[in-house]
């Protein structure tokens, strides 16, 4: 039967520099990185729970890359080659590739082909693309991104999500935004229907007919959306959406509304309306962190099903197509349920900054 107290890892010098130089190195594999974390907090003297929740993986396999160490040493943290073909790529030939993509660029582009990095490290396509695989690599991706400089961030995110997991009593939840210069946008021939085997077919070119904006409040629990179509997005309108809000709301009910912090948001004149309204609630997202909102979720539906496709030759053909989608939202609501926890969150944002951030340490 297994011992159930955790083994005692005492490194040598040698055995530490080398599991800290794959802990830290971008180019290791992030498992053997994983692993030699593991390793080192267990030459700590920490316990396998106190592990597993600081590098926030299982407790097992804590367990079994610590018994694997003791009993293997450093070889013990290297996956045993499998049965099959004789390796024809050394060791050496792979790290090349994966420093290669990670760490330079071809002279004549901003990222490494499978052709280009094949041609360059005397490899096949295959070869290249089957490292990349292994490593996760893509090099061929990009994503934007932006984190919040928000000095009352975490305030803010608790606030809200706990709006969403525990919605107070006696009130409605509205998440609220404005997607503003909606384009009425006409294609320059006529749109080519779908056939068999052929996709739906448009002009490239387009003819501009004015734009509208959108102001939308997601029903946190019911998922319905009250919408209101302006020439602008000023103030002016944004107070005339609060009358309606105010409208539609029975009145013994509070308002809680999540929204983020534009300037309109926030004139005196706004600020005198809310002071006059008191069951107004309003909790305002962290800056450049939109993804609180749960209405730029119904944002991304109403783009992808209406807008993207869509050909208006008017602003007025425009509104009438988005109140029409919106009546047959309502129709047959779409809840969108938050589950993640604030601390879950931001957990998760701390790891990927210490990921990328490895010097910290």
């Amino acid at each position: 039967m297994p011992s159930s107290v955790a083994v005692r890892v005492d490194l040598t010098d040698g055995e530490r520099a080398q599991l800290e130089a794959w802990a830290r190195r971008r180019t290791t594999a992030q498992a053997l990185a994983q692993r030699s974390r593991i390793v080192l907090a267990a030459a700590e003297g920490l316990k396998n729970t106190e592990i597993a929740e600081r590098l926030g993986v299982g407790r097992p396999m804590v367990t079994k890359w610590r018994n694997r160490f003791a009993q293997d040493r450093l070889d013990g943290l290297v996956d045993e080659p499998r049965p099959g073909r004789p390796r024809t790529i050394t060791d050496e030939q792979v790290e090349e590739v994966v420093i290669k993509t990670l760490e330079t660029t071809p002279k004549d582009a901003t990222h490494w082909s499978t052709r280009s990095l094949a041609k360059e490290v005397g490899l096949t396509q295959n070869a290249i693309l089957r490292i990349w695989h292994a490593y996760g690599l893509q090099p061929h991706r990009a994503e934007t991104f932006k984190l919040s400089r928000d000095p009352l961030f975490v305030e803010k995110v608790h606030d809200i999500v706990g709006l969403y997991l525990n919605p107070p009593e006696r009130a409605v939840v509205l998440c609220v935004d404005e997607k503003s210069q909606i384009q009425a946008l006409d294609r320059t021939q006529p749109i080519l229907p779908l056939l068999p085997g052929v996709p739906e077919r448009r002009s490239h070119d387009y003819k501009r007919a004015g734009t509208s904006s959108l102001y939308a409040a997601l029903d946190l629990t019911t998922g319905k959306v009250l919408g209101a179509l302006h020439r602008r997005h000023r103030a002016i309108e944004f107070k005339k959406f609060l009358q309606a809000i105010d409208r539609e709301v029975p009145a013994h009910l509070d308002v809680h509304l999540v929204l983020d912090n534009s300037s309109t948001h926030k004139t005196p004149a706004i600020k005198r309306w809310l002071a006059a309204n008191p069951r107004f609630l309003l909790h305002f997202t962290p800056t450049s962190s939109s993804w609180l909102n749960l209405v730029e979720r119904w944002f991304a539906e109403l783009t992808t099903k209406l807008l993207r496709r869509g050909a208006h030759r008017s602003v007025q053909a425009l509104n009438s197509d988005i109140r029409a989608w919106i009546e047959a939202w309502n129709d047959n609501p779409k809840p969108f349920v938050w589950t993640k926890p604030a601390d879950e969150i931001l957990d998760s944002i701390a790891r990927y900054c210490n990921r990328i951030n490895p010097s910290r340490h």
